[in-house]
């Protein structure tokens, strides 16, 4: 064995504090672990506990007041801990390689992605000068990139989601580095794009020899990509061991709950929450009528929304000057219907024109052909109070909580905003609906005068929920409203969603990419790929005995569904 029986990192009992307001406060309490040559460890937790500020100390790279304040950081014998800048600058990306979380941050957007990955090469003596522009094609061709020769010439705006990604692997293994470090590295991609890049990653390390200290909130994703994991919580480590193991019989409280909370794992029990109708309590507002209400007193058809032979094309502009463009179809002769309380999941890849089908539903695109139904009328064709009055019954939450809601807006000011807008109420009543609101999505009173920068993602995402019900509406569109969020985060958003359907007899369209999602909340489900609906059915039909090829593709990137779970 060699070198192998020796730690290439070796971290013991590490501190890390950062100055807030004077005082210190403790992000990292009493780490230690190690990483051998060639080995894969996942650090798992939700955001806050710590993973990415110990990733960030054994790079050197702690922000603004972070400092290591005890501990060692042993790398390849060296104490990094007491390192100079001169001497992170010799060891990353030749000693130290980073996938860094965010693309859209960490590249260049004014930078060719080719003159990227030069410049680490250069600055690491990886290549000489005459020697780094076929390097660099190189390095994107071994990242999985298609047609590298075209692309190591565009910008990272050119480039989709996986191909940025994809970019900072390349530069990330640039100088082959001992130790590369992935930090959420798939976290914001599709499952399938984000098993291709993973197993791709997997390849290249393995061929190279490179260890791997994987970082994610996704305890099934961990499991399947390391070979043992190390779980922190609240900046101390609460449970290490081989991958398999703690995945069987898990024994902290907390690595429980990760188990329980994993959308993959729940998924391969067979877990579902089975959402279903409930009564709907009464607004404390005059003139808000809950979605029961509304139902009963229209004496409305089971099928609240019908979409027909949707179809949405958008103009390519052509490249030559005075001359026509073609067009793009987007949606392509795309029917469904959704069951009044029930919900339905419109599944697929980014591209794949779930997110324009949303947007037809809402009433923000208008179909290029075909028709959006809402309780029999054309959604299209609704103007003036009519359109108001629809725009009260179908609200839509989305995706990212951090742009959905004004920054200088107060949380209450937020909330209520919609109810100012439709003239619903006094001053008085509109604080006790706000108030109201704010008990249905488990969010103290207290919060009506912060501001969404004094909130977390997950206090964010149950604000912008609580718009969405200001007006008591009969439809929510959720579009990817659960994504971004840590599994521990997004199971109680789940949880809640499906308790406010029971209790206020609410319709969802769940707009996801993730099957396993799916599993745990909806009734149907939509499977979509390139426009065009590929599988469609009552969920457990549609996971069990998937009818395409598409289908099954999307269930088998689920992250863990390699592993063999007990019992």
């Amino acid at each position: 064995m060699g070198d192998h029986d020796k730690p290439l990192l070796d971290i013991r009992d590490l501190e890390v504090d950062f100055r807030v307001q004077g005082r210190s406060v403790p992000a990292v309490r009493g780490a230690s672990l190690t990483v051998y040559p060639g080995q894969t460890v996942a650090i798992v937790g939700e955001s806050g506990s710590g993973k990415s500020t110990t990733a960030a100390a054994i790079l050197g790279l702690l922000q603004g007041t972070g400092k290591v304040t005890g501990g060692q950081i042993l790398f390849d014998g060296r104490d990094l801990a007491k390192a100079s800048r001169r001497d992170f600058e010799k060891i990353r990306g030749s000693g130290i390689g980073l996938v860094p979380q965010d693309p859209n941050s960490n590249l260049n957007p004014l930078w060719r992605v080719g003159f990227q990955i030069r410049e680490t090469l250069v600055a690491n003596g990886a290549a000489k000068r005459g020697e780094v522009r076929s390097r660099a094609v190189s390095l994107l061709r071994d990242a999985g990139m298609r047609d590298p020769e075209k692309r190591v010439n565009q910008y990272p705006h050119e480039y989709s989601g996986g191909m940025r990604q994809r970019a900072l692997i390349a530069i990330g293994l640039a100088c082959n580095p001992k130790l590369l470090i992935a930090d959420e590295p798939t976290s914001a991609l599709d499952v399938t794009v984000q098993r291709q890049i993973l197993d791709h990653l997997e390849t290249l390390t393995n061929e190279s020899g490179t260890a791997v200290l994987l970082i994610t909130h996704d305890l099934g994703l961990a499991a399947e990509r390391a070979s043992h994991l190390v779980v922190m919580y609240k900046g101390r480590i609460v449970e290490s061991g081989p991958a398999l193991q703690i995945l069987q019989d898990p024994q902290h409280e907390y690595t429980k709950r990760l188990v329980r909370a994993a959308p993959s794992l729940a998924a391969r029990r067979g877990e579902g929450r089975g959402l279903v109708d409930g009564p709907a309590p009464t607004s404390t507002v005059t003139g808000v009528v809950t979605a029961e209400a509304a139902k009963d007193a229209a004496g409305a058809p089971d099928e609240v929304v019908v979409a027909r032979n949707l179809v949405k094309e958008f103009p390519i502009r052509s490249a030559v000057p005075f001359t026509r463009g073609s067009t793009f179809r987007a949606v392509d002769d795309v029917s469904f219907t959704l069951r009044r309380g029930t919900t339905t999941a419109v599944v697929g890849e980014s591209g794949s024109g779930k997110s324009t089908v949303a947007a037809m539903v809402l009433g923000l695109l208008e179909p290029t052909s075909g028709t959006v139904h809402f309780d029999g009328t054309d959604v299209a064709s609704l103007r003036g109070a009519a359109g108001k009055e629809f725009r009260r019954r179908v609200q839509p939450v989305f995706q990212n909580p951090y742009g959905s809601l004004d920054p200088m807006y107060s949380i209450y000011r937020a909330i209520a905003e919609p109810l100012n807008i439709h003239g619903i109420g006094d001053k008085a009543s509109r604080v006790a609906r706000v108030k109201e609101l704010l008990d249905l999505v488990a969010l103290p009173q207290s919060v009506m005068q912060r501001f969404p920068n004094e909130l977390s993602g997950g206090q964010r995402q149950r604000v912008a929920i609580a718009r969405a019900l200001a007006m008591a509406p009969e439809v929510v569109v959720c579009d990817e409203a659960v994504s971004a969020l840590d599994v521990l985060v997004q199971a109680q958003i789940l949880t809640l969603l499906g308790r406010l359907q029971r209790e206020l007899g609410l319709t969802y369209l769940f707009i996801t990419h993730d099957l396993a999602v799916v599993k745990q909340i909806a009734h149907d489900v939509i499977v979509m790929s390139k426009g065009q609906v590929v599988d469609a059915g009552p969920t457990d039909q549609v996971y069990d005995d998937p009818t395409s090829d598409y289908t099954r593709s999307l269930i088998e990137a689920i992250p863990g569904g390699s592993i063999e779970l007990a019992g």
